[in-house]
């Protein structure tokens, strides 16, 4: 399994957390409430986490393809999302011990 995660720093971090699992829902399988999501993809998944104002996105994937396809469609949609708070995700790998 291929991890990563990054965080935004954000007063909307749960309202932009929401939103997200929102709009996935009506494709995918997705749960979430006002601090927490997870967002269910065929090539992967995302798990997101709102609290004290940082929006935190951990993603996986069975292959390097697949983490690299579930970041690219987070990212995108986070940034149309965010577009007034120019977000850039900056991903950092996760190494498991």
């Amino acid at each position: 399994m291929f991890t990563s995660t990054a965080k935004f720093t954000t007063q909307r971090a749960s309202g932009y957390l929401q939103q997200l699992c929102k709009h996935f829902a009506h494709k995918i399988e997705v749960q979430f409430d006002a601090t927490s999501g997870l967002i269910t993809f065929p090539f992967g998944q995302c798990v997101l986490a709102a609290e004290d104002g940082v929006l935190e996105f951990t993603v996986s994937g069975e292959t390097q393809a697949d983490l690299t396809q579930t970041r690219r469609v987070i990212a995108s949609h986070f940034e149309r999302f965010a577009f007034r708070e120019h977000p850039k995700l900056d991903w950092q790998p996760v190494v498991s011990a």
